[in-house]
């Protein structure tokens, strides 16, 4: 029985000439790529032993295309139905509809390709839309989105901690863009990893192995939920009618120069994998959220009115989440270090 995309074949080495070695491949693969006899096949030998096979014109990236029915959908479905078309890596959305496309449903195409990044409307009709990527998933790489999201994230945080000691509240009103943003970009590294799983030519591209790029897009995970509990932290900020006078020398708000330090040696380290610097920037952020929980506990023990000290306990909680999270930040930064010393004979 011929193999098929997705099974597995076992076949025998021959020895011709008494000094090549050759492999037959399977007809319904080399039917696929469209090959005949003499046509060249390019050859990957990865570091793990195993040869990547693949047609030497291959395209970087085959355009590929998707149709969502709005007929088949219930309402409001579609912008799930257009992310997750996004993240597979298609680089062709058509939208169509039996009769004609209503307002709120062009709201849900535009609100998508606000949330992502490099996605257009290539051609528009009464009843259909067509959404084109100008972005090839190989261009960008997964390094910078992560330090630009790094640095929408800290700069937010710092923005936060002068809001709650004084300074204008003006500085945080744009939370909502930055954490857009941050959404945006995490978006972009989940759809180029899971074009590397397909792709040699975009694995190649990025100069990065399939399984270096799925740690990248959890790191990507990390720091998106470390942004939801910053803007989380803008938003009360912004809607408390009275601010409680907090002091950057006591709790909560101390714990956040920990936080700043201790995001930024990990960042660092994504470069230097220095296995120490993660490790002691993991340990004080286990110190910050030990304290962060018994200031928490310590909050309802006294006589201060309900207001503040709620304000103060929501607070707490979401640096002491920031805390958590840039722990698992770490423990992933951990787990490509060990990958990477693995010695493979």
């Amino acid at each position: 029985m011929p193999i098929g995309p997705g099974e597995q074949d076992v076949r025998r080495l021959q020895l011709t000439g008494g000094a090549t070695y050759t492999l037959s491949l399977p007809k319904p693969w080399v039917s696929a790529n469209n090959l005949d006899s003499r046509d060249s096949i390019r050859i990957d030998w990865r570091s793990s032993g195993e040869l990547m096979l693949s047609p030497l014109e291959e395209s970087e990236e085959q355009r590929t295309e998707i149709t969502i029915d709005l007929d088949g959908l219930p309402p409001g479905a579609l912008y799930d139905h257009l992310m997750g078309a996004y993240i597979s890596g298609v680089q062709e959305i058509v939208i169509r509809s039996k009769s004609d496309i209503k307002r709120k449903t062009r709201n849900e195409i535009r609100r998508f390709l606000r949330s992502t990044r490099g996605f257009e409307i290539g051609e528009e009709g009464d009843s259909y839309s067509r959404l084109i990527s100008l972005l090839n998933a190989g261009e960008l790489p997964l390094s910078a989105s992560l330090n630009r999201m790094y640095l929408l994230l800290s700069s937010l945080v710092r923005d936060i901690i002068e809001a709650l000691q004084g300074a204008d509240t003006d500085l945080i009103s744009d939370h909502d863009e930055r954490e857009r943003e941050v959404d945006g970009l995490q978006y972009l590294i989940e759809r180029q990893v899971g074009s590397m799983l397909s792709s040699s030519q975009i694995v190649k591209s990025l100069g990065i192995s399939r399984k270096q790029g799925v740690e990248y897009a959890n790191l990507a995970r990390s720091l998106e939920r470390m942004m939801d509990h910053a803007d989380q932290m803008a938003r009360l900020t912004l809607d408390s009618d009275s601010i409680p006078k907090l002091k950057i020398q006591n709790m909560p708000l101390s714990a956040l120069p920990i936080w700043l330090d201790s995001i930024k040696t990990l960042m660092i380290n994504l470069r230097e994998r220095d296995a120490y610097q993660i490790e002691e920037a993991r340990n004080s952020l286990k110190s910050a959220q030990l304290e962060l929980e018994e200031h928490e506990e310590s909050l309802w023990s006294g006589k201060r009115k309900a207001a503040p000290l709620l304000f103060e306990d929501r607070l707490s909680e979401s640096i002491r989440r920031l805390c958590a999270y840039a722990r698992d930040f770490g423990e992933i930064l951990l787990n490509m270090l060990a990958y990477d010393s693995i010695k493979r004979n």
